[in-house]
């Protein structure tokens, strides 16, 4: 979705538009996709805390984001508006399976290990990731290799590809991994009600404790800069003029130098700081970005991917142990799942930035200066959020 789909609909389904418009309407998609998370996160998901469905709606959210993710062959060149409800159809269902992915968490790991198995998790879903990648890759540079006719129909059917691919690794998960209260799985509409008190009741909980406050809408701000320039760097890069062959390589090298550096800032945060480490992330994210603005030649944008790829896996591993280290230790399923709903609709200021700012400057240059404002503000908060053992932190947060 990173690497082709900006491509293809520029080139492809939004043949008809301009570089900006296209660029508009892909933001749009991106923005409304965490707009409607952001409505409906919360809710399902304590629900599925107090009802023990968090597999259930995982998986539901999966099927919906397969066959999303599929249905990007069918639709025909020119198509745009219908390429932009299927995406954004597929991204409402990936960033809400993750949600429920994510709090899995708290039924697979000891509290003590949180730190290793973030990381480890990001890590292997980089590499994971790569894998495909690179044989999608292959496809569009040789589609005579695997039996197409074309670099176009290599590029439909990588997205039939990655909707098999996810289809046959959620399997382990569905078969295999087992929620600690699955046998006091509730009826859904007790898990509703049950889910809108415990809504209120954490909101009311964590606005009474500053520095966990403090540090959600620090990782609110920055974790949209990070989103957003995972899913709107090839688009930029097109409006710049690169060639997609330059941004499909660059895109598939950061996922590669993101397998080693997340295990590598995960240990150093470990022996170290957590909030120090992910205040030097911001501040390379931050400076990629003012980079990027000026940036003229080919080999500027693998120096960018390279420089992303070495923190993006350590911001968001970190960010997550960071945070379980503040909560109460006897709520933490709830407090988890708080904070992963949080990161997972944090991706409607930046698309929505870029896009407007492109629209209105007429510059793709200027729209992505706007993405450092939400780096500046979220490390400014960030400073401020006292790192606290799991006694302390919440006894003086309270």
């Amino acid at each position: 979705m990173a690497g082709f789909f900006p491509v293809f609909f520029k080139q492809y389904w939004a043949t008809g538009l301009s570089a900006n418009e296209s660029t508009f309407w892909l933001g749009l998609a991106n923005a409304g996709s965490g707009l409607v998370i952001a409505l409906l996160a919360p809710v399902l998901g304590a629900m599925a805390d107090q009802g023990g469905l968090k597999k259930r709606m995982m998986l539901t959210f999966t099927a919906l984001g397969i066959v999303m993710t599929a249905a990007l062959f069918l639709v025909h060149q020119g198509a745009w508006p219908m390429a932009v409800i299927v995406y954004t159809l597929g991204a409402i269902a990936f960033s809400g399976a993750n949600v429920f992915y994510d709090a899995l968490i708290v039924d697979v790991a000891g509290r003590d290990s949180y730190d290793r198995v973030s990381a480890l998790g990001y890590a292997l879903g980089y590499i994971g990731g790569g894998l495909l990648f690179a044989v999608n890759v292959l496809m569009t540079l040789h589609p005579d290799w695997f039996g197409l006719d074309n670099k176009g129909e290599a590029v439909r059917w990588s997205f039939v590809s990655v909707a098999l691919w996810w289809a046959v690794f959620s399997l382990p998960l569905a078969l295999f991994v087992h929620e600690k209260s699955e046998a006091e799985r509730a009826h859904w509409l007790t898990a509703a009600r049950a889910g809108f008190v415990q809504l209120g009741d954490t909101f009311r909980h964590v606005r009474r404790m500053k520095q966990i406050w403090l540090f959600l809408l620090a990782y609110f701000l920055y974790i949209d800069g990070v989103n957003t320039v995972a899913r709107m760097a090839v688009d930029y890069g097109l409006s710049l003029g690169f060639d997609s062959s330059v941004l499909i390589t660059a895109l598939l090298m950061t996922q590669f130098v993101a397998f080693p550096s997340a295990l590598a800032l995960g240990w150093l945060g470990s022996r170290w700081s957590p909030k120090g480490v992910i205040l030097v992330c911001i501040a390379v994210y931050a400076l990629v970005c003012i980079w990027s603005s000026t940036m003229r030649h080919a080999g500027d944008f693998y120096l960018l991917a390279a420089a992303i790829g070495l923190v993006m896996g350590g911001i968001q591993a970190l960010s997550r142990s960071m945070y379980a280290r503040m909560i109460p230790p006897d709520q933490a399923a709830e407090y988890f799942g708080f904070f992963n709903m949080l990161g997972k609709f944090a991706a409607v200021l930046g698309p929505a930035l870029m896009g407007v700012v492109s629209v209105a400057s007429g510059s793709a240059r200027a729209s992505i200066l706007a993405i450092v404002v939400l780096f500046a503000v979220g490390a400014l908060l960030l400073y401020h959020v006292r790192e606290e053992s799991q006694e302390t932190g919440v006894k003086d947060a309270g």
